[in-house]
C-alpha cells in the first residue's frame, strides 16, 4: 500500500504541474444537457427523463463530457428521490403535534408560497424529508408558534448552544481592539474525524478509497496544525495551496465487516475583529489578485436578470462598497430565513434558488450574498467547515469580503445581525468571526488530492468527506461521519 500511495503522490504532482492548478477548481455539476432533457427533469418526468439519456448513451459519437454530463443527471435524480421521502401523510402528521387546527387548505398555500418544499415526480407529490420542520422556520406565523413553544431553541445554525456568542463576540472586539490586532481569542482545539464505511458496500477485496477534510494553515486565523494519527496509518495529505484539503486513505474491505478510516489533529482558531470605519471605505483602488472574485463561478454564481433586479432594488443609489454590503447583508438576514437544505447536488444554481423559495441554509444563504456582492463590485469568496458553540455543533458555511483599504475580513451571513444596540457588535459578522470555527474549505467546488475518478457526493462543499472505489461513488447512505472535538484550554 505504501508503494501505491507514493505511486499516487507522483502521479498527481505531475498532473497539477501540467494544469497549473492553482485554485483546483472543478464543475461537477453537469455541463450542457440537452433542452428535452432538462425540461423532463424539472417537470418531475423523470421515468421519460432517464430513457431518454439511456438512448443518447447509446450514441457511439457521444463526446466524453457529454457523457459524464448525462450520466450525472441519472445520478442527481436518484439523488432527488432520497431527498424527497416524505408523503403527505408524514407532513400532516408531523404538522399536527404543533397546529392541530391545519386544513387541505394551509398545506395547499404553504405549497404555493413556497414554504413547505414540494414537488412532483412520476406524478406523485413528494415531500422533501425536513419540509415540515422547515415550514416552522419559514412561515412567520408558525415561526412565532415553534419560538412560543420552545424557548431555547435556536433556529439557525447552532441550535439549543450553551455558549454565549454575543459575550464571546464581545470580549473578540475589545481584545481586538486593545490589542491592536484582528486575531485574537485563541482556543486550541483537538479533532477526530472518522468514517465508517457500511458491511459489504464494497465487494471483499476491492480498495476503498476515502478523503477526509483537513483544515489549511491560514497565517493568523488558523494556526499550530499538528498531526496527531491516522487510521489506516498511510496516508497522503494534500498540498496547503487546495482550497479544499483533504487527508487521503485507503484500505480494502472485508466481508461482514464495516470499514473504519479515521484521522485526529490539533489546532489554534483565532477570533476575528476589524473595526470599520464606513467613510473611510472607498472603491477597489486596483483590482489585481481581485478579479476572480468579482465574477461569475458557474454553475451557482451567476449573474442572472432576477439577481440583477433584486441587487439594484436593495442597493438603490448607495455608492459606498460597505454600505452597500450592509443593505445587502440586511435583507438577507429579513427575507431568506434559514431551513434545513437538499443537497447542493441536486440544485442547478443555489441563488437562484434562494431567490425562488425564499428560504435556504448556510451555504445557500452565503452564494446567494457572495453573489450579490460581486454584482456590486465587492469582491467575495466562499469558506466553510464546522462551526462549535460548546457543547454543540454542526457543518457550516459561511465566507470572506473584501473592504478597501482593510482588505479581506471574514463575514457570516447565517449568524447575520445581531440583536445589539452596539453597533460594532450588532455587524460583527460582516467584518468578523468568532473562534470556534475549523476551516476545511476556502472555495467552493475545488478538486481534491488525490483526484476523485467518480462523481462527488457533495459537488460543492467538503465537509463530511467522500469514499469511492472502482465501480463507482459511495454516497452519504452507504457510510457515516463522526466528527468528534475537545476544548484544550
Amino acid at each position: 500500500m505504501a508503494q501505491r500511495l507514493a505511486w499516487l503522490i507522483t502521479v498527481q504532482i505531475c498532473l497539477i504541474v501540467l494544469m497549473n492548478c492553482t485554485s483546483g477548481v472543478i464543475n461537477e455539476d453537469p455541463m450542457t444537457v440537452p433542452e428535452q432533457i432538462q425540461t423532463m427533469i424539472e417537470a418531475g418526468e423523470f421515468t421519460a427523463a432517464t430513457e431518454t439519456i439511456e438512448q443518447y448513451l447509446q450514441q457511439e459519437i457521444l463526446a466524453k463530457t457529454e457523457r459524464r454530463a448525462l450520466l450525472f443527471e441519472l445520478e442527481r435524480m436518484d439523488r432527488i428521490r432520497k431527498d424527497f421521502g416524505a408523503s403527505r401523510t408524514d407532513i400532516e402528521t408531523y404538522i399536527r403535534k404543533y397546529f392541530p387546527a391545519v386544513t387541505k387548505a394551509d398545506i395547499l398555500r404553504w405549497e404555493s408560497e413556497r414554504a413547505l418544499e414540494v414537488r412532483t415526480i412520476d406524478g406523485q407529490k413528494v415531500y422533501f424529508d425536513q419540509a415540515a420542520r422547515n415550514l416552522f422556520r419559514i412561515d412567520p406565523e408558525l415561526k412565532v408558534l415553534w419560538t412560543n413553544l420552545h424557548p431555547d431553541d435556536q433556529i439557525t445554525a447552532g441550535s439549543g448552544a450553551k455558549l454565549d456568542l454575543d459575550a464571546h463576540n464581545l470580549r473578540v472586539i475589545q481584545a481586538a481592539a486593545q490589542a491592536q490586532t484582528r486575531y485574537v481569542e485563541p482556543k486550541r482545539i483537538r479533532i477526530r474525524y472518522s468514517i465508517e464505511v457500511n458491511a459489504n458496500a464494497v465487494p471483499a477485496g476491492e480498495t476503498i478509497r476515502c478523503w477526509i477534510p483537513y483544515p489549511r494553515q491560514i497565517k493568523g486565523r488558523q494556526e499550530q496544525l499538528q498531526l496527531i494519527r491516522s487510521q489506516p496509518e498511510e496516508h497522503i495529505l494534500a498540498p496547503e495551496k487546495m482550497l479544499q484539503r483533504t487527508i487521503y486513505l485507503e484500505q480494502p474491505a472485508v466481508a461482514n465487516q464495516t470499514t473504519l478510516f479515521s484521522v485526529e489533529y490539533e489546532l489554534t482558531s483565532h477570533g476575528v475583529h476589524q473595526g470599520i470605519s464606513v467613510d473611510s471605505v472607498t472603491a477597489l483602488n486596483s483590482t489585481t489578485n481581485l478579479d476572480a472574485f468579482l465574477q461569475e463561478e458557474a454553475p451557482h454564481i451567476v449573474f442572472s436578470p432576477e439577481l440583477r433586479e433584486l441587487s439594484e432594488r436593495i442597493v438603490g443609489s448607495e455608492q459606498n462598497p460597505y454600505r452597500k454590503a450592509q443593505l445587502l447583508f440586511a435583507w438577507i438576514d429579513e427575507n431568506t430565513p434559514w431551513a434545513s437544505a437538499r443537497e447542493y447536488s441536486t440544485i442547478n444554481c443555489i441563488p437562484e434558488y434562494a431567490l425562488k423559495n425564499g428560504h435556504g441554509d448556510c451555504g445557500i444563504q452565503t452564494l446567494l450574498f457572495i453573489t450579490l456582492c460581486r454584482l456590486n463590485g465587492i469582491p467575495a469568496r466562499w469558506q466553510s467547515g464546522w462551526e462549535l458553540q460548546p457543547p454543540h455543533d454542526s457543518m457550516h458555511d459561511w465566507g470572506m469580503i473584501y473592504f478597501e483599504p482593510y482588505g479581506w475580513v471574514p463575514m457570516d451571513i447565517t449568524y447575520g445581525l445581531r440583536k445589539s444596540a452596539d453597533p460594532e457588535l450588532k455587524w460583527f459578522y460582516l467584518s468578523g468571526m468568532d473562534s470556534y470555527r475549523i476551516i476545511f474549505n476556502d472555495g467552493y467546488g475545488a478538486a481534491f488530492f488525490p483526484e476523485k475518478t467518480h462523481f462527488r457526493s457533495e459537488t460543492v462543499d467538503s465537509q463530511r468527506g467522500e469514499v469511492e472505489w472502482s465501480g463507482g461513488n459511495l454516497y452519504f447512505d452507504q457510510w457515516h461521519w463522526d466528527f468528534k472535538w475537545e476544548l484544550l484550554d
